[in-house]
């Protein structure tokens, strides 16, 4: 497994991904290695997770570099040394370390994940020397209309995905939007493009209670968990229409509070605070361990996601774990999105166009009202079931068996069916 998020990096929901492959493949028939990168390139580092990796799963944490932090002079570096991403300087250790693995362990089969665009370089350099079948994961959608932005750069992100296109045995994509989407642009290889969905671990809630403590008692406290991207998720049509329905007494101040939580960009929504004067109704708190993150999340009144049109083949990894809470959940994203058709599949109906000052101001008072009653839409058990980890896993597993038994590539081995 070629992934660069893994413990101990500290956030990003691909950890989660990865993680929970790596401990539920076994009983599924497949013992997982890990070729990481080593923990310099990280810019922060937790040993929170570090536990959670199976004491069994080899990993390897190959040299690698951050084009930003270490390779920078005064803050500035060439565009070059930072294609396809800041990380490049990966692939030249994970590629030797990599085949030594090989050669040691006899895998079956390669699967590297993306983000970071480096990661399939990787997967790809070993696949070619090896021929061993290749799963390309994308969480994300890699060369997109306007992203990235740097024309050398998205070239460079085009030229990937089409050499995974034509030498991965299947290309896994975390949302139905992203697999049509990529079936449309690349028509040769439809039967490659496969969905296999983020979702939520249970036994991270074990132990968890719901509504043990009110956030802020007696207010509603909406949350918002995870970054604040200003394009992909701008905040400022939401505060705008919360300014509105505050001024024309649809809601009440003293009554609500927004919590937004490991946000990132929190100088965005300080001056959108002053902007609409919200200094008061809005609450900008620094990030939590993941467990004291899920906590958060079931003591919440609802929880907020946000999801822009240019996201529409993208699902925020963050739902899932807002589904498993089991709290009302407003939807700021575009119906015909995949966001918006996986909270309809919830149950959830409050959703409203997160561009639009005036479809949220006419949702809002009607949404809050309902929580404070407690009469909104829950996310419905069946679905959230569906979506746990492990039935990821496997999903992933089956996959596994699939190019395995199709690739002409003979094994030495017979009780290890190691991913690397």
């Amino acid at each position: 497994m070629v992934a660069f998020h893994f413990p101990p990096l500290a956030g990003g929901s691909g950890i989660q991904r990865t993680l929970r492959f790596a401990q539920h493949l076994p009983a599924l028939g497949w013992q997982p290695l890990v070729l990481s990168a080593d923990p310099r390139a990280y810019a922060q580092t937790s040993t929170e997770l570090l536990a959670e990796v199976p004491s069994e799963t080899v990993v390897q944490r190959a040299f690698a570099l951050d084009t930003a932090r270490h390779m920078s002079l005064r803050g500035h570096y060439m565009g070059w040394m930072a294609r396809p991403d800041r990380w490049v300087s990966w692939q030249w250790a994970a590629v030797r370390d990599g085949l030594k693995m090989i050669d040691t362990f006899k895998p079956d089969a390669i699967w590297s994940t993306y983000p970071i665009a480096t990661a399939h370089l990787i997967g790809a350099r070993l696949q070619r020397k090896t021929g061993l079948p290749w799963i390309a994961d994308f969480r994300d959608p890699m060369a997109q209309d306007g992203y990235p932005s740097d024309a050398a750069t998205w070239q460079s992100f085009k030229r990937i995905e089409e050499r995974a296109v034509t030498q991965a045995s299947a290309c896994v994509f975390t949302t139905p939007g992203a697999a049509r989407m990529y079936r449309v642009r690349y028509p040769q290889a439809p039967t490659r493009m496969q969905v296999i969905e983020n979702g939520f671990d249970e036994s991270s809630f074990a132990g968890l209670s719901k509504h043990t403590v009110a956030l802020n008692p007696g207010k509603l406290t909406l949350l918002h968990s995870g970054i604040v991207y200003p394009s992909e998720r701008d905040p400022g049509p939401f505060l705008e229409a919360v300014a509105q329905c505050l001024q024309q007494g649809s809601i009440q101040r003293e009554r609500l509070r927004i919590r937004f939580r490991a946000a990132v960009h929190e100088n965005v929504l300080v001056g959108m605070a002053q902007k609409y004067q919200l200094q008061d109704v809005i609450e900008l708190l620094p990030s939590l361990s993941y467990r004291e993150a899920l906590a958060e999340m079931l003591c919440a009144d609802a929880l907020l996601v946000m999801q822009a049109a240019n996201c529409n083949e993208q699902i925020p990894a963050k739902l899932y774990e807002y589904l498993r809470a089991g709290c009302p959940i407003l939807g700021l994203t575009d119906a015909d999105g995949d966001t918006a058709g996986a909270l309809r599949a919830s149950g959830i109906s409050s959703i409203a166009a997160l561009d639009s000052v005036e479809d949220i101001a006419a949702l809002l008072p009607l949404f809050l009202t309902q929580v404070a009653n407690a009469k909104a839409d829950a996310p419905q058990t069946c679905t959230v079931q569906a979506a746990e980890r492990h039935l990821r896993s496997l999903e992933l597993a089956k996959l596994l068996d699939e190019v395995t038994r199709n690739s002409s590539v003979s094994t030495n081995h017979t009780s290890v069916a190691a991913s690397l």
